[in-house]
């Protein structure tokens, strides 16, 4: 029988293939039964609230393994650099595996993650403008746009893994070039 985790991982999968997935076709594909399905999860929004928990901390923990706020602190371009290119690397691939969180309209507003993603968003904006003073990134954009911007690869990078685009081993390579070509300087 399938736990709950295991549940979770299956429909993480589909919903990242078919995002308009319904509970039913989502136990059809995870090999599960409805019944079984919502004796995990009360409703589809329950489970995407589930999904759109395990990628709030996904990031979080992303950033602090690129080590973002120890490079803001040593306000040495390389190091910041650095820290940025795996940042991006990892965001990446956080993207392909928690894709569906990106554009999900539900998991954009769960209440109960609302804060915690804005802290997020927040200190990646802190960390952009001090990669934009020691001269990594472009001085002429704002922070938050730069933002923006990271926020927008992420989707293409999970657009181009939901149709077979591009290959995963490729994905984080093209998400920092394409970035550094845009707004580095």
């Amino acid at each position: 029988m399938a736990t709950r985790e295991d549940l979770l991982d299956a429909a993480l999968g589909v919903l990242n293939r078919q995002p308009t997935a319904t509970m039913g076709e989502i136990a059809t594909a995870v090999g599960s039964s409805r019944a079984t399905l919502h004796r995990h999860f009360s409703s589809r929004e329950a489970l995407i609230a589930e999904i759109a928990l395990r990628a709030v901390e996904r990031w979080e923990l992303t950033q602090e393994q690129a080590g973002i706020r120890e490079a803001s602190e040593t306000m040495d371009a390389a190091t910041i650099q650095a820290a940025l290119t795996e940042l991006l690397r990892q965001y990446a691939l956080d993207a392909a595996d928690f894709g569906i969180v990106l554009t999900d309209d539900f998991a954009a507003s769960a209440p109960e993650l609302t804060e915690r993603a804005l802290a997020i968003v927040e200190r990646e904006v802190e960390f952009y403008a001090q990669a934009q003073r020691v001269g990594v990134l472009r001085s002429d954009l704002p922070a938050r746009w730069i933002a923006d911007v990271v926020y927008g690869l992420m989707v293409s990078a999970r657009e181009s893994m939901r149709w077979g685009n591009v290959p995963r081993r490729d994905l984080s390579d093209l998400v920092v070039s394409t970035f550094f070509a845009g707004v580095g300087r």
